[in-house]
């Protein structure tokens, strides 16, 4: 949003403070009074904007646009970002005084690739809320499928897990949700389509090369030790 937008988001706006301004206006701060205010991306907001924010977290006070009067406000502020505030502190991006304003009480929220236990969890949350919303009974979820969903690196964490089963669930027309309506492609199916379209199309042929590389693989990792390489696969 421009910097005016937010603004009036926030602080709220009398009457005639700007064009298409027809009645009051009470702002984000003044509705979250003796609540909490949640902030999304504090990152992107622009420098002004931090400045008069700062402003309001030291004065506990906000004034609408258009308006003198200073509006006395108290509320609990939850601030969430994707980036790294200490690097936009470093780039000019994001003011240093604001940023340890609101530093009080870090969380660091792992991304959604480090926390395999939850991607299954969220999955059958969005599989049954979207399973409502279309009408449809899907039980869960083929065993190829959950391997790909756990496999996958998920860059964009639970938006990206969220719109991927929404599609999926669009798509599906079997009892479980099939890897192929998936919207996603993880580096371990990358790796195995690779292999496969580099294997012999003969069976004993693919066969014979897979038992040369898997042997080679035992022998490189053991440095050589034939004895090792005997012990751990099995031939």
């Amino acid at each position: 949003f421009p910097s005016d937008i937010i603004e009036a988001e926030l602080f709220g706006a009398e009457k005639g403070a700007y064009t298409g301004a027809l009645e009051r206006r009470i702002g984000r701060f003044e509705l979250a009074s003796s609540g909490t205010l949640f902030l999304d991306e504090v990152g992107d907001l622009p420098l002004e904007i931090q400045l008069k924010l700062l402003r309001v977290l030291q004065e506990k006070t906000i004034t609408r646009l258009g308006g003198n009067e200073a509006i006395p406000v108290s509320f609990r502020l939850i601030c969430a970002t994707n980036a790294s505030l200490e690097d936009c502190v470093k780039a000019g991006t994001f003011r240093q005084d604001f940023y340890f304003r609101i530093n009080v009480f870090p969380i660091h929220l792992k991304p959604l690739r480090e926390r395999l236990e939850d991607i299954l969890i969220f999955a059958h949350h969005f599989l049954e809320e979207y399973g409502t919303s279309f009408g449809k009974n899907i039980g869960g979820f083929s065993e190829e499928s959950k391997r790909l969903l756990l496999s996958y690196s998920w860059p964009g964490n639970i938006r990206e897990l969220r719109n991927a089963m929404e599609r999926a669930i669009v798509l599906e027309s079997q009892k479980l949700i099939q890897a192929d309506n998936l919207p996603i492609h993880s580096s371990l199916v990358s790796a195995e389509m690779t292999f496969l379209e580099h294997l012999p199309k003969n069976y004993e042929d693919a066969r014979s090369l897979f038992e040369k590389l898997f042997i080679k693989r035992s022998y490189v990792l053991n440095n050589g030790n034939v004895s090792a390489v005997a012990r751990d696969t099995g031939i």
